[in-house]
């Protein structure tokens, strides 16, 4: 459901690589939320959002040393957006997740969409300035 479209592409092909993982990360997220099967998602949930973090991490680590490789100036822009990418991701409340099919998929369905919005909002808007498309 989720794939890296061209219009994604910067041309960088470690950043492109490491979105192509994110929306990899964005369609485990979906599938999940489909998965009529598992009556309990939390534990896939904790793992998800756990994994998003680390992996966001290690990407916007290796986006800012490139933004510093070629002297970009607004790198302290990029870096704040960053932050707040990982902020949202920490302030989901993991420890009071439901027990119930429904509120499980609701928190899915926010973190898919969050993810998504902020994904292709921030590749289009913001990564795409680095490499002047």
């Amino acid at each position: 459901m989720y794939r890296m479209k061209p219009e994604y592409y910067t041309g960088v092909d470690l950043i492109d690589r490491e979105h192509t993982r994110l929306f990899e990360l964005a369609d485990e997220t979906y599938e999940l939320l489909h998965d009529s099967f598992l009556e309990y998602k939390t534990d896939r949930i904790v793992s998800l959002v756990s994994e998003l973090i680390d992996y966001a991490r290690t990407h916007f680590a290796h986006e800012e040393a490139y933004q510093k490789s070629i002297q970009y100036p607004y790198m302290a822009e990029h870096a704040a957006q960053h932050r707040q990418f990982e902020d949202s991701l920490t302030e989901i409340d993991l420890d009071s997740l439901s027990d119930d099919f429904e509120e499980q998929n609701e928190t899915i369905e926010s973190i898919l969409e969050f993810l998504i919005n902020w994904l292709v909002n921030h590749i289009l808007k913001v990564d795409m300035l680095l490499v002047g498309k």
